[in-house]
């Protein structure tokens, strides 16, 4: 075989590509070597300081001889026309002067190329009329049919590629090896494309069933990518174990191995997995150097080395953003400032109206006497936020490019359906304007952008994306509103909502990625600062004390809340009182939260209950549906506390 030493793999691909383009053009081995004498040595990066001339031209001889030898030729057939061999005693053709037996004749190692090398670039260029004479002719090797099945799916002619493939996995599959590895991927792409999810499962059976190790490999390897796109990790890891059973080496395997974990944000065992690659296959002698070079990357930053992997098929647009991520990571972070809010009126109480905005909450009893004495329903620490003027500048800017409103509440997208990335003239914008970062309000859209993207579900967006954002929004907050800071900002002020919605964000990035821990000091800061707590994040923290067995955190938070309307907390405190050994004391709170909320013992003392017909989500609490909601979220730890289930059954029969 050819030695590539001289050149790069790309450098050399070019060579191929712009000789074959050469021997297509014309067709002749005397014009071809004339061309390749005057141009391979440039195209190779032969300089003169390296090689003499006479060097030069016969390198460029021997290799465009090899390179005509392996090239199909349509006019023949596509069969390959092997170039009239010299007779030792004529002129050699290289141009050295010397006879042929003494010169080019000479060399041992005579170089050779694979016919198949060389189908791989003459598929990229034959015309639409050439490739189907060579379908017609069977002459395309039969592992190289994927690439042009890929190419059809990219012209949009999905039936087109399946037709194509489906006919290698007709009959026997102990004649097709690793190189038709490709092929499954591109057959199952095309279901995809035709809407064949039937189809491509009993294919991918039949292939985890019948193919050799490689091909069983490469279909579990495509179950276990389904799994993960369906969010199914338990699927997804057994599809996993049973491609590397069928194929432990194999590269493929390596790469999904870490795609895996970093689609479950298991970064630190994914860059030990990658070690473990690098290692395994320096025993094997496998030297690939793209599986290599990402495995690589994977040990510093497996979401970036995926992201770097798949560059060429994600929404560049995406990239872009991501770029402007990267270079906002070093910027200053912006002085906001505090600015009091009216007073607190009497006979208001933070916590006891929940999960609405206050701009839809009923007035409590006297509150429109005490506005007229010039009171106000906020907490004597209230606060609102305010960004620095040359901000407010950006963002009044901002609002005229951005197409979208907020959503409500601390829903992750507005209501009304928007189109924010067909035609994403606010990212030139954004692009334009790095200081865009210093905005609460400008991270908040982004996140409703990100969340809004077609490809939102992909694990590198939460990870590259949208979690610095959030950092940079709680870098932001922690400057102004330190955790011994007294001052609180309220949802019922306009200006804090991006804030405390980009909070509420981050609690949901850190359940994403398995950070339970850092996700209840979230949920905690978004308490701190708003103690009204208007979206029940109270119900999400209050379970994570439990399930961690932070029995005395969950009563300090039920004791803010109380008659709570919330499952969580009502019944959550008498799971903490009966933990710690008060069980007079959560008889008593029992009794109080069966009052309020009857059902939900009935759905946690049952092994197995039919799930509920929902209510719609305006009736009141207490129903069917809510206690179905606890006992989903909840009934596992509270099985796991000897004998409480019997206690509330008895008390509750």
């Amino acid at each position: 075989m050819l030695d590539h030493d001289m050149a790069d793999t790309e450098r050399f691909e070019e060579v191929i590509q712009r000789s074959v383009r050469q021997i297509l053009l014309a067709p002749d081995p005397d014009s071809f070597l004339d061309w390749a004498r005057a141009h391979l040595p440039e195209l190779l990066g032969l300089s003169g300081t390296e090689f003499d001339e006479v060097e030069r031209r016969r390198l460029a001889n021997l290799l465009g001889t090899a390179i005509w030898n392996a090239t199909p030729q349509p006019a023949y057939a596509f069969q390959t026309r092997l170039m009239t061999p010299q007779r030792p005693e004529e002129t050699c053709s290289c141009g050295s002067g010397s006879p042929y037996g003494e010169c080019c004749g000479a060399i041992d190692e005579v170089p050779e190329l694979s016919s198949d090398l060389v189908w791989e670039i003459l598929l990229d260029e034959l015309t639409e009329q050439g490739l189907r004479e060579a379908l017609d002719l069977h002459a395309v090797p039969e592992p190289l049919l994927a690439r042009i099945a890929d190419r059809w799916l990219t012209e949009d002619r999905p039936k087109r590629a399946a037709a194509l493939l489906e006919p290698l996995f007709a009959g026997s599959l102990d004649e097709l090896d690793g190189e038709f590895e490709p092929t499954i991927d591109i057959l199952c792409d095309a279901y995809d494309r035709l809407g064949h999810r039937r189809k491509k499962e009993t294919f991918l059976g039949r292939i985890c069933t019948e193919g050799s190790r490689s091909l069983r490999a490469a279909a579990w390897q495509r179950r276990c990518t389904m799994a993960i796109d369906d969010g199914d990790f338990a699927e997804a890891g057994a599809a996993f174990t049973a491609a590397l059973r069928s194929d432990p080496d194999n590269p493929g395997t390596a790469i999904l191995e870490i795609t895996l974990l970093a689609a479950q944000h298991k970064d630190w065992i994914a860059r030990e997995r990658a070690r473990f690659w690098l290692f395994r296959f320096r025993q094997i002698g496998f030297t690939h150097p793209g599986v290599l070079d990402f495995l690589n990357r994977a040990v510093e930053d497996p979401q970036e080395a995926l992201v770097d992997s798949h560059s060429d098929a994600l929404d560049p647009v995406l990239l872009d953003l991501h770029d402007w991520i990267s270079l906002i990571g070093a910027r200053a972070l912006p002085v906001y400032r505090v600015e009091p809010l009216n007073a607190h009126a009497p006979g208001w109480l933070p916590g006891q109206l929940a999960l609405f905005d206050d701009i839809d909450a009923p007035v409590p009893d006297g509150a429109e006497d005490d506005a007229g004495l010039g009171l106000s329903r906020y907490a004597p620490d209230a606060a609102r936020l305010s960004a620095p003027p040359a901000v407010r500048q950006l963002e009044a800017e901002w609002k005229s490019v951005f197409p979208t409103a907020k959503p409500d509440s601390t829903r992750l997208v507005p209501a009304q359906d928007v189109d924010l990335w067909s035609t994403p003239d606010w990212l030139d914008h954004l692009l334009a304007n790095p200081a865009l970062a210093d905005s609460l309000d400008v991270l908040d859209d982004l996140a409703t952008a990100l969340y809004l993207h077609p490809e939102s579900t992909l694990p590198w967006i939460s990870h590259l994306l949208l979690r610095p954002l959030l950092e940079r929004a709680r870098g932001i907050l922690e400057q102004v509103l330190p955790e011994d800071s007294p001052q609180q900002i309220p949802w019922s002020a306009a200006p804090n909502r991006p804030a405390l919605r980009l909070l509420f964000r981050q609690y949901l990035c850190q359940i994403d990625e398995d950070e339970p821990n850092g996700a209840a000091r979230t949920l905690e800061t978004l308490l701190r600062l708003n103690p009204r707590d208007n979206h029940g994040v109270r119900a999400e923290l209050m379970n994570h004390y439990l399930r961690h067995g932070q029995d005395e955190l969950a009563l300090a938070l039920a004791r803010r809340f109380p008659n709570d309307g919330l499952a969580d907390l009502a019944y959550g405190e008498v799971l903490a009182l009966y933990r710690l050994g008060r069980q007079d004391r959560a008889r008593l709170v029992l009794t109080t939260a069966v009052n309020r909320l009857p059902r939900i013992p009935h759905y946690l003392t049952r092994k197995r209950i039919k799930r509920p017909r929902f209510t719609p989500p305006d009736s009141l609490p207490g129903g069917d549906d809510q206690a179905w909601m606890y006992r989903e979220a909840m009934r596992d730890v509270w099985a796991a506390e000897p004998g409480i289930l019997a206690w509330l059954r008895r008390l509750t029969a």
